[in-house]
């Protein structure tokens, strides 16, 4: 392929299409993915990799990817889907629907791999074909026959093998009863290398970490097995209308903004009663009133309220019905779904004959979830429906019967809840799911409005979780302003980590996929040293780019005699290096007396472990001694001593978080680190009054804070690597 063919009937049908056109970034993307996977010669372990992000629309993308590469040489075109029952059929009704024209016209073959017509003829095999594949045994190896012995002309044509979704499950390694072994996917794909010899490999995935950190062995087990390494990516481009992480956590940080009203925490206590019934927790009968569930019963209402309110704004702007949905995932066990939804029945049943009543708790939930939404809805700027109209239209919707509430276990039930679209119908105007694992991955759910989530595995896997993250995706605006997610704070703590692993890598990605990132992680003798990759547990990392703060948040101090003791020690240290006392110019000190302040100010902290709120202190003293390093003249960092503050121990009503999390601020410290720390990391030390009245024990202590200088080259720091866990 010399010259790209821009003006072939498959792309010009793609580029036609009114109801998903393709913007120029996007267009861009095809093109060069096309001509990178001929330049490239890409094959099974160097594959052409299409990095999106969760929702974005990668599926687009690549049905035009294939469209372009059917005008310029290829033949044949291999889906390789989830090994999912409902996804293989949904990307095969998907396939179809884009290829509609070419179908009729006799032009294209779709087929499932496992239902193909018994022989095809010569002249079927002169079509175009599209194959979709499950992830699956016996779907792989029906496809390898097919190119090894069935129709061995078709491994003598150009085939485009695509690997949607691709991650740990398709191309990696997993570890199982500690052991290091291939996964079955990749063995069978490194098998239909062997015959496919023009195949272009193209990789699909928003989750691409396994794929980027695979270790260099080439043999496990005596059997010879290429780690897969992409020879180029290309970033699937989004717009301005997609919400993804950096929303749930970058923007909710903002006070007052829309996205700092999305979080609402919950306790693991709670998530504990919604696993099984347990009658010394709550019975049904009390879940109106019950303190066990309080998160759950209010997430209820408010959903009720925010659809409310949208189907109200719909009604003034002259839009039709309006249709909304909320997800439970919190456990994959099929008996903790069952429960739950017996719980959320209970629920609906109790709220709606408090509403047919019209009793005083009916209008206190009502008007407790309104003052909380319409926050949000008023920091948007969009019209608030009188609390009047909003109590009268949840009155409404609940007697009515226009909440529908769905369980969904099982590949069959996923089949039979997802419209032509992919999407699950939404039948009522008010929808909730609750499921596990079958609705995750490639389960797109209209109008969410509200996440309710629980997984806590034993070790958080960044592919998995990312992927449970249903939330994103192209969300209206509007519907922004009345969402919730409910989550327990150590989970919220873990996505957070992450979003921030996520976006570093990325970053490092778009400006040379080549190099990467940095990884390191603390050698025995103390010493920062360099980290293979394939031992990181990205939820176990401290991510290091410029201007990274890093401060504890979540804790109360200790009794007043040892804080007060140890202030006092600090703030002799501190005034042995600044005679002049506090003050707003930064100064430098020795990392080694840096380290020293750290660790007393640390002394005085008692983090709130029960509530999920945790503190790696061990690798905020390794990033000092990483960033310092860096630096020309090593061995001095800077300082900032403030004194008299008065930070209040829990936020506000309303904030995104329940504990203070912002002793500095952007436009005062935060301005005065972007100037003076260039290239050597800060130690902010801010030295808390302490009061009673500000929900502290009446001491002052040290609220300690270090900001990483301008000049950080993005880096994942290992808290814990996979050598340490066997």
């Amino acid at each position: 392929m010399k010259s790209l063919m821009l003006d072939g009937i498959f792309y010009q049908h793609f580029l036609a299409s009114a109801q998903f056109p393709y913007t120029a970034e996007e267009r861009i993307c095809i093109e060069s993915t096309v001509t990178k996977l001929d330049r490239f010669k890409t094959k099974g372990d160097h594959p052409g990799m299409l990095l999106g992000k969760i929702q974005s629309g990668k599926t687009k993308t690549f049905m035009a990817i294939m469209g372009l590469a059917f005008d310029n040489g290829y033949d044949v075109s291999v889906i390789l889907t989830k090994g999912t029952k409902a996804l293989s059929k949904q990307t095969q009704q998907r396939v179809q629907r884009e290829f509609k024209p070419f179908c009729e016209q006799d032009d294209v073959l779709v087929f499932d791999i496992m239902h193909m017509p018994s022989a095809l003829v010569g002249y079927e095999l002169k079509k175009k074909i599209i194959l979709v594949v499950k992830k699956q045994k016996d779907n792989l190896e029906r496809l390898i026959q097919l190119f090894a012995t069935k129709y061995p002309e078709l491994a003598q044509k150009r085939v485009l093998l695509i690997d949607d979704e691709a991650d740990y499950a398709s191309v990696g390694f997993k570890k199982q009863n500690g052991e290091i072994d291939a996964n079955l996917t990749a063995l069978k794909l490194e098998e239909l290398r062997s015959y496919a010899h023009k195949a272009a490999f193209l990789q699909v995935t928003a989750t691409p970490y396994s794929l980027y950190l695979q270790p260099d062995n080439t043999e496990i087990k005596g059997e010879t097995f290429k780690p897969v390494k992409p020879a180029f990516t290309e970033l699937v481009p989004v717009n301005d209308a997609y919400i993804g992480s950096s929303y749930y956590f970058d923007d909710a940080e903002t006070e007052g903004s829309v996205a700092s009203y999305l979080y609402n925490p919950l306790t693991l206590t709670e998530l504990t009663a919604l696993k099984k019934p347990d009658g010394r927790r709550f019975k049904l009968d009390d879940v109106l009133t019950t303190s066990a569930i309080s998160g759950l019963r209010s997430a209820f209402v408010n959903f009720i309220v925010g659809g409310a309110i949208r189907q109200l704004q719909a009604k003034q702007a002259g839009q039709g019905n309006q249709k909304f949905s909320f997800l439970i995932h919190t456990d994959v066990a099929k008996a903790t779904h069952d429960w739950q939804e017996q719980v959320v029945k209970q629920l609906g049943e109790d709220v709606q004959e408090a509403a047919e009543k019209n009793t005083q708790q009916f209008q206190s939930l009502i008007k407790d979830a309104y003052d909380s939404v319409a926050k949000s809805v008023l920091a948007a700027g969009y019209f608030i429906p009188p609390i009047s109209a909003v109590f009268d239209r949840a009155r409404e919707s609940l007697v009515d019967g226009e909440l529908l509430v769905t369980t969904v276990n099982s590949e069959k039930e996923i089949e039979s809840l997802l419209d032509d679209t992919g999407q699950l119908k939404l039948r009522t105007p008010l929808n909730i799911f609750i499921g596990g694992q079958i609705l995750d991955r490639g389960i797109t759910i209209g109008r969410l409005i509200g996440f309710y989530y629980g997984r806590r595995p034993g070790r958080y896997q960044q592919d998995t979780v990312l992927q449970h993250s249903r939330m994103y995706g192209y969300r209206p605006k509007e519907d922004l302003a009345v969402t919730r997610f409910y989550t327990e704070p150590a989970i919220y703590a873990a996505m957070k980590c992450m979003h921030e692993s996520d976006i570093a890598l990325r970053e490092a990605i778009e400006k040379n996929p080549e190099q990467g990132v940095i990884f390191i992680q603390k050698a025995k003798d103390g010493s920062v040293i360099p980290c293979s990759p394939n031992k990181i547990l990205l939820t176990a990392t401290t991510t290091l780019k410029p201007h990274k703060r890093l401060l504890p948040v979540g804790f109360q101090t200790d009794t007043k005699g040892k804080t007060r003791a140890v202030t006092e020690k600090i703030d002799a240290i501190l005034q042995s290096h600044r005679p002049d006392g506090a003050g707003k110019e930064p100064f430098k000190i020795p990392t080694t007396i840096a380290h020293q302040l750290l660790t007393l100010a640390q002394q005085a902290i008692i983090m709130e472990e029960g509530e999920g709120y945790t503190f790696d202190w061990q690798s905020v003293h390794s990033a000092i001694d990483y960033l310092d390093k860096r630096t020309a003249a090593p061995g001095q960092i800077w300082c900032l001593w403030l004194t008299d503050r008065n930070n209040a121990r829990l936020a506000g009503k309303g904030s995104h978080t329940k504990y203070v999390a912002t002793p500095d601020t952007s436009t005062t410290e935060g301005q005065t680190a972007r100037v003076v720390a260039k290239d050597s990391p800060m130690l902010m030390l801010f030295r808390q009054n302490g009061e009673e009245d500000k929900g502290w024990k009446g001491a002052p202590f040290y609220w300690p804070l270090v900001w990483a200088p301008a000049n950080t080259p993005v880096a994942i720091y290992a808290n814990q690597t996979n050598d340490q866990q066997n």
